[in-house]
């Protein structure tokens, strides 16, 4: 057993197994038809054979042979593995090359012309594996892949424990020069098209040479009038795992039908891109192609990054379609009340989204379309640092087989998790279907949403509990995307810091945030939406001096917004940034809800509260060359919803 203050990860001593040809039974029971341990092996494996029907080549149903069925499928991925200086890909060989039993039939697909030296290797595909088969191929060939006591499976992300914001790099073509925001502020990091070229050619060069590459087939976007299909080819079973949970997992009739992907993603981590390629700055890189419809990962395991660059795919492809993509949480009540959470990370956006009342449609990634709400994805992707059961019990459930956790340490004899062990990265993360949470709501899928909850940590405690928002200045508000990190890196340093974040996930927009703002106006003006400002942060005082508004009165406040009780509420306005506040709210103390009430110094509290709106007006004054809307009156409308001095 480790020691107890040992925080390294656990290794596990290797054990040799003991060889058996033989097995043995009891001679009166029923006789085994197998003699050896391969051949019971093999019994135990039934082979799946998809017996729904596929559409012919005139539109009639036909049933085509499984033979006939690899092959197509075979083709499809060699097309998305061949490299562009080439015109084939790799043999593809269906199935584990580590898998001798028997003498399984194999389906080829040869190349016919241009073969080159990368093209004479057979690689092995392993399409669409179950969790059970990931499972397998992780604990056998990926040496820091472990299954922990409550079943769900431990493993490494490398030296990259978080994203690489500095080395994602977009190419900017005709095209994306004039839809994609560039500049000051933005995350979209330009490279060209021979750049891009040269990283994908390295990274499908490296897939190409494996004995094996792991194929994902799968969706994005639960409404079905706007899914999108994506393919993953990866070279770890972790990723391969990682996405099964995060995208849409497609039936066996869908997954026969696939065809081609809409987007296909290239994820060779394990393998650095050429720090002396033009616009790389390190070993890692990131590029997405819009043109391509492509994404290629060079030098970083981190699984988040795929899961990101798919998101920022759909921030591209949905504003197209008139469809408002949104970092947000989202969740629905009994009598079909849609809510939205937007929130940087600190903010409650997980906790207050996740409610035993109400029926969770995601946590963090939606669309808005003329159909209603839909969640992106079909898993969540939780931060598990000091998870426990008492205070996420929805999470810590979750966390089972299946899973994949990140990055986390466990006990080596017991294999039970300590999530308070930052020992690897504060950003231990756990992936799971989303049918893992109880109250899901599957398909995840909602009408129109009711009210829109944006949500700010205010460390400076100038911030009202709740507020209730004009359209102006929901936009206002959600264009500035606010939080306040505490310092406290240094002892005696208790000043907050601000952060900005546009439309509450700056790192993934593609557009100008007021693109998204405009939409996100006319959408909740079409369907009387309405706006709120949740401060979740401090009271009575900053960091420091203050307190943190307690939980049970948040939770308080958004069962009031819920239940459409609060807007019925008497309200008055607030000084500088003019928010209108209620008098009173059951269940909460009515001292807190204008905050200079809480505060003992109505001087301290008047020069933060000024403090606070120079900073707002500082990051604001970065959108003010950008018109909202058809005409300048909704942008003349959402200036003047920011403070005033």
């Amino acid at each position: 057993m480790a020691e107890k203050g040992d925080n390294s990860v656990a290794r596990t001593a290797g054990m040799k197994e003991k060889q058996q040809t033989e097995v043995c039974h009891d001679d009166s029971g029923v006789s085994v038809r197998a003699q050896t341990i391969e051949e019971l092996h093999l019994l135990q494996k039934k082979k799946s054979v998809a017996t729904s029907p596929t559409k012919g080549a005139l539109g009639a149903i036909a049933t085509i042979s499984e033979e006939d069925r690899q092959k197509q499928r075979l083709q499809s991925i060699s097309a998305s593995l061949a490299s562009l200086t080439r015109e084939t890909g790799p043999k593809l060989v269906k199935g584990d090359p580590a898998r001798k039993l028997g003498s399984p039939k194999v389906y080829h697909h040869t190349p016919t012309f241009n073969v080159s030296d990368s093209a004479l290797k057979f690689t092995h595909v392993l399409h669409n594996l179950s969790p059970a088969e990931l499972y397998e191929q992780a604990i056998k060939y990926e040496k820091e892949s472990f299954i922990v006591s409550s079943g769900a499976l431990a493993t490494l992300s490398g030296a990259k424990t978080g994203r690489a914001p500095r080395d994602k790099r977009v190419v900017k073509d005709e095209t994306t020069n004039d839809e994609l925001w560039w500049g000051k502020g933005s995350p979209n990091i330009e490279m060209d098209e021979q750049s891009f070229l040269v990283n994908r050619e390295r990274a499908v060069d490296y897939l190409n040479s494996l004995d094996k590459v792991f194929v994902n087939d799968q969706f994005l976007n639960w409404d079905p009038e706007h899914q999108i299909k994506v393919r993953i080819v990866s070279a770890r079973a972790y990723h391969s795992l990682f996405m099964h949970n995060m995208c849409i997992r497609p039936t066996p009739e869908e997954l026969e039908n696939f065809g081609t992907p809409d987007f296909t993603i290239y994820n060779a981590g394990q393998f650095p891109c050429n720090r002396y390629t033009h616009y790389m700055t390190s070993s890692t890189s990131i590029d997405l192609n819009l043109a391509r419809r492509e994404m290629v990962i060079l030098g970083t395991q981190y699984a988040g990054e795929m899961k990101k660059g798919l998101f920022s795919l759909m921030h591209y492809l949905m504003p197209k379609r008139q469809i408002l993509s949104l970092h947000s949480g989202c969740n629905m009540g009994k009598d079909g009340d849609v809510a939205l959470f937007f929130g940087l990370s600190g903010t409650g956006k997980t906790t207050l989204s996740t409610d035993h009342d109400r029926y969770l449609i995601g946590d963090d990634e939606h669309c808005w379309s003329e159909n209603g709400v839909s969640n992106i994805e079909g898993g969540c992707y939780a931060k598990c640092i000091d998870l426990s059961k008492e205070r996420e019990p929805d999470i810590w459930n979750a966390i089972k087989f299946g899973t994949v956790l990140e990055n986390v340490v466990f006990d080596e004899h017991t294999r039970e998790v300590d999530f308070s062990d930052n020992s690897v990265t504060e950003n231990t993360r756990a992936a799971y279907p989303i049918e893992y949470i109880p109250n899901a709501k599957i398909p995840c899928v909602g009408p129109h949403p009711k009210n829109v909850i944006l949500l700010a940590c205010d460390a400076f405690g100038v911030l009202p509990p709740v507020s209730k928002l004009s359209l102006a200045q929901t936009m206002y508000h959600f264009i500035s995307g606010y939080t306040a990190l505490v310092a406290g890196t240094e002892e005696g340093v208790q000043e907050p810091q601000a952060t900005f974040s546009a439309c509450f996930g700056a790192a993934f927009i593609m557009l100008h945030p007021t693109k998204y703002a405009a939409m996100l106006a006319e959408k909740m003006q079409n369907h009387g939406a309405t706006g709120w400002l949740v401060n979740t942060g401090w009271s009575g005082g900053r960091y420091g001096t203050g307190s943190r508004i307690k939980l049970a009165y948040t939770r308080k406040i958004i069962d009031a917004i819920h239940s459409g009780s609060l807007l019925n509420a008497n309200y008055t306005k607030t000084e500088v940034f003019g928010l209108e506040i209620p008098t009173e709210i059951e269940g909460v103390p009515s001292e807190i809800l204008d905050p200079v009430n809480a505060w003992s110094d109505r001087k301290a509290y008047e020069d933060t509260l000024l403090k606070l709106g120079g900073l707002f007006k500082n990051n604001f004054g970065g959108f003010l060359n950008y018109k909202i809307g058809t005409d300048d009156k909704l942008t003349e409308e959402i200036l003047a919803a920011g403070p005033i001095f």
